[in-house]
C-alpha cells in the first residue's frame, strides 16, 4: 500500500497531538498531589507559615525515599491570606481542579468552618493540625490536636490546684471568633460547676490583628486587684499576641501576680518578643520544643537543617502537622490507594511516634489521643514543662454543655 507524503504528515500531526494531550495526564498519574492550605500573608501568617514548611519538609523526605505507592508526592501550595471565605474558594479549587488526594491546612476555626462544607460536598480529606473548640465531628476532617476536654479543662484544673496557684478569679481573653467564644462557653460552664460565681469571671474579645492593648491590660490588672488569686486564660490568636505580650511586660503584669495561660502562643509567636518580663507566664499544649526525647532531638535537627536556620524553633502545631502527615502516609500505604474512602478506613487505629516521645493514635472519632503539657515561659523564649498528663482520649462534644447531655 502506498502512503502519500500528505498522508504521512497527517499521521505525524495526529501522533504529536495525542502525545501532547496524553502527556499531562501521564504526568498527573506519576505523582500524588496534596494541597497545602495555610495563610502565608495577613494576620495569621506569623503562625501558619511554618506549618506549610513542615509539610514540605516531610514531602521532601518521603520523595527522597521513593514517595508513596511508587509515585512522588507533589505539593500544591496556596495562600488564602488570612481571608476566611478565600479558604473555601482555594479548597474547592484544590479538590475539584487540582485533584489533590488530601489537604493539609487551616489554623483558625473560622477557616476550618469555612472549608468544612466544601470537603463534605466534594468528599475530600482535610488534615487539621490545631487545637480547637470541639463541638464538631466530620467524616471528611481528621483533627490533629486537642479539644477542651483534653487541653483547656486540664489546664484550668491545674490553675485551680495548689501547684497552679489556687486561682479563684478568671479572665477569659480571646480573639473574637468561634474558637475563643465556644471554648470560653465550655470553660465558663466548667467553672460554674466548680462553684465559681459570675462576678469572678471576666470575658473579653478583640478583633484579629488587634494592637492597642493598653486599656485592656489595665482592665486585667484592675480585675486582678480584688484580693483573690486571678489568672488569664488567653485564646488570643495570630499576630495580636505580639503587642498583647509586650503590653503585659510594659505594665508589669507578672506571672507571680496574674499568670496568663495561653492556648495559642508557642515558641514561634515568642520569637519576636522580649520574654524577659514574661518569665513564668504559661502555655498549654501537647508538645514543647523543650521535651526531652530522642524523637524530639531528631525532629529539631531535621527542622533546623531543612529551614537552614540555626535559630529556627519547633512548636505544637508543627508537631501535630507532622503526626497527621505521617498517619496519612501510613494509611495510603496500608490502603494501597489514595482513594478517599479507602484511606479514611485505613487510618483508624494507626499509630505514629510523635516528636513529643509518645504514641499518637487516630481514633474512630477522627481525633487524636494526646497528653496535656503546661510550660512556663523562660527568658530565652522556650518553655519549662511544669506539668504533664498521660495521653487523654478526646471527647469532641464537651460534657459541660447542656446541649451535649445526650451524646455521652
Amino acid at each position: 500500500m502506498t502512503i502519500t507524503r500528505r498522508r504521512l504528515g497527517a499521521i505525524a500531526t495526529a501522533l504529536l497531538m495525542s502525545t501532547a494531550f496524553a502527556g499531562p495526564s501521564r504526568a498527573a498519574e506519576d505523582t500524588i498531589k496534596i494541597g497545602v492550605l495555610h495563610s502565608l500573608s495577613g494576620t495569621m501568617a506569623i503562625s501558619e507559615t511554618v506549618l506549610k514548611d513542615v509539610i514540605l519538609m516531610q514531602v521532601a523526605d518521603l520523595n527522597a525515599k521513593g514517595g508513596l505507592l511508587g509515585r512522588k508526592i507533589e505539593p500544591i501550595v496556596v495562600d488564602p491570606a488570612s481571608n476566611w471565605p478565600l479558604f473555601a474558594e482555594k479548597a474547592r479549587d484544590l479538590i475539584s481542579h487540582q485533584k489533590v488526594a488530601a489537604v493539609f491546612g487551616c489554623w483558625t476555626s473560622v477557616s476550618r468552618k469555612s472549608v468544612l462544607p466544601v470537603f463534605e460536598e466534594l468528599d475530600g480529606l482535610l488534615f487539621y493540625p490545631l487545637e480547637y473548640e470541639g463541638e464538631e465531628q466530620s467524616k471528611n476532617i481528621f483533627y490533629g490536636s486537642s479539644v477542651p476536654d483534653n487541653k483547656a479543662i486540664p489546664a484550668v484544673e491545674y490553675l485551680m490546684s495548689k501547684d497552679g496557684g489556687e486561682t479563684k478569679r478568671w479572665i477569659l481573653e480571646g480573639t473574637d471568633y468561634v474558637y475563643p467564644r465556644t471554648s470560653n462557653k465550655i470553660i465558663r460552664a466548667f467553672l460554674k460547676a466548680k462553684g465559681v460565681a459570675d462576678v469572678d469571671i471576666r470575658e473579653n474579645y478583640t478583633p484579629f490583628g488587634f494592637s492597642d492593648w493598653q486599656i485592656e491590660v489595665a482592665a486585667i490588672k484592675a480585675f486582678g486587684s480584688a484580693g483573690k488569686k486571678t489568672a488569664v486564660i488567653s485564646t488570643v490568636n495570630g499576630d495580636a499576641n505580639v503587642p498583647f505580650y509586650k503590653e503585659l511586660g510594659n505594665q508589669g503584669v507578672k506571672a507571680t501576680d496574674i499568670p496568663v495561660m495561653a492556648f495559642s502562643v508557642g515558641e514561634e509567636e515568642l520569637k519576636g518578643i522580649d520574654t524577659t518580663p514574661l518569665v513564668g507566664h504559661l502555655a498549654a499544649w501537647s508538645y514543647f520544643e523543650s521535651v526531652k526525647a530522642p524523637e524530639n532531638a531528631a525532629f529539631i535537627t531535621r527542622w533546623k537543617a531543612y529551614s537552614k536556620d540555626p535559630k529556627a524553633v519547633t512548636n505544637d502545631p508543627m508537631e501535630s502537622a507532622y503526626d497527621l502527615f505521617q498517619l496519612w502516609s501510613q494509611a495510603v500505604a496500608k490502603a494501597g490507594s489514595t482513594d478517599v474512602t479507602k484511606v479514611r478506613e485505613a487510618i483508624i487505629g494507626l499509630k505514629v511516634r510523635s516528636p513529643g516521645g509518645y504514641d499518637v493514635t487516630m481514633n474512630s472519632n477522627h481525633h487524636l489521643t494526646k497528653p496535656v503539657m503546661i510550660g512556663e515561659i523562660e527568658a530565652g523564649g522556650q518553655f519549662d514543662i511544669v506539668y504533664e498528663t498521660k495521653p487523654i482520649a478526646p471527647k469532641p462534644w464537651s460534657p459541660y454543655l447542656a446541649e451535649n447531655k445526650d451524646r455521652h
